[in-house]
């Protein structure tokens, strides 16, 4: 990871540089911007198998009413993609290749990865403020 600091402030980073090798110096997921920005980042390294909870992004309340909005970048490997129609039933699936992008502004999603050393760029607008004020589960009732 390369670190770009402020002159004029040499404590602040201001910019960051993210290689393919990075993924290969970690274990599974790593936060790779602090959860007190606007924009997050999150690189995950996984195996075949891999699926995650379908769920979808929830309206934060505050000055600016904003939900979280995610994308997917695959680097290397492959992902299926499971995209949920805002009454929760499933809409769409496609299979993302490296250099594909998956993006959610509303709706559900969940992702399964296909192959092993799946690499993947995740952005999502933030600040974090814990799962509670993220995102609700959607049952998994349905046959997908």
């Amino acid at each position: 990871m390369e670190y770009v600091l402020s002159k004029v402030d040499p404590d602040k980073v201001l910019h960051m540089v993210h290689r393919r090798d990075d993924f290969l110096m970690q274990e599974s997921r790593k936060d790779i911007i602090p959860d007190n920005h606007f924009i997050q980042l999150s690189t995950l390294r996984m195996e075949k198998g891999k699926t995650f909870r379908p769920h979808k992004h929830i309206w934060k309340p505050g000055p600016a009413e904003c939900i979280a909005q995610e994308s997917w970048v695959v680097v290397s490997g492959s992902v299926k993609v499971f995209f949920y129609d805002l009454d929760d039933t499933l809409l769409y699936t496609a299979k993302l290749k490296p250099g594909d992008a998956s993006i959610t502004l509303e709706g559900g999603h969940t992702y399964e990865i296909l192959s092993d050393e799946t690499l993947v760029y995740e952005y999502k607008t933030g600040p974090y403020q814990g799962q509670a004020l993220d995102k609700v589960f959607i049952d998994e009732t349905g046959d997908y």
